[in-house]
């Protein structure tokens, strides 16, 4: 029997490690990637703790993660990665608006970003080009972060949502989805004092007055973004 290294070897194709919830994006993903000549799926995980798994025994060339995950956040998932495989390349794969979340992803560790509605020959572009050691953005969000970079008063181009912390904004998105503080705790793993800390964060930075005012700001965002 052959082991992934071998098959590489074999094959001359960096192997991918694909990292999502959903099943069927993981065999749309599976059956894309492993067209191509120079590239194969080596494995794929539904949460953090199956990813880690999976990238110390397969110790895969690249790993393709999805920001939303089950029982857990894919940005903390970049940051472990980071930390534990820092010479890995992590290519993000979303369906959110990446001018709110390319950028956290890229301090995180991640080397490029993509969402899952653009078209197919993008994302191999993408994958090629993130296993080359560079950074992959589209020409829209490169232009929008090179504007606050030489921008004398970055705070200023920050919108509201954006000076969100990557905690902040994951509660902020599970208020939208319809999640109480208790749920939030459990799904996030933290304590339900500190959900209602970053809640009041939340209110403070949107200037939103009430408990009440969150949620349905929280609500219409979620709504408006999941259609991005």
């Amino acid at each position: 029997m052959t082991t992934p290294l071998q098959n590489e070897v074999e094959n001359r194709r960096a192997g991918i490690l694909l990292v999502d919830d959903h099943p069927i994006v993981i065999e749309g993903l599976t059956q894309l990637i492993n067209q191509q000549q120079d590239l194969i799926v080596w494995g794929e995980a539904s949460d953090s703790l199956g990813a880690l798994k999976a990238i110390e025994t397969l110790k895969p060339n690249l790993a393709i993660v999805d920001i939303s995950l089950k029982n857990g956040s894919g940005l903390d998932l970049i940051k472990s990665l980071q930390q534990r495989f820092p010479k890995l390349p992590i290519l993000v794969l979303s369906m959110h608006d990446e001018s709110l979340y390319a950028e956290r992803v890229l301090r995180a560790g991640a080397r490029g970003y993509i969402t899952k509605q653009e078209a197919t020959e993008k994302l191999i572009t993408a994958i090629r080009r993130v296993l080359d050691g560079e950074i992959y953005l589209n020409e829209k969000v490169t232009s929008k972060i090179l504007s606050r970079v030489i921008s004398t008063s970055p705070a200023k181009n920050l919108s509201s949502i954006n000076r969100l912390s990557d905690r902040e904004l994951e509660v902020f998105q599970l208020i939208g989805q319809g999640h109480g503080t208790r749920e939030i705790a459990e799904l996030l793993h933290l304590s339900i004092k500190t959900v209602e800390t970053y809640r009041e964060h939340i209110k403070e930075k949107l200037k939103l007055k009430d408990a009440t005012e969150l949620v349905r700001y929280a609500v219409c965002w979620a709504e408006g973004e999941g259609k991005t």
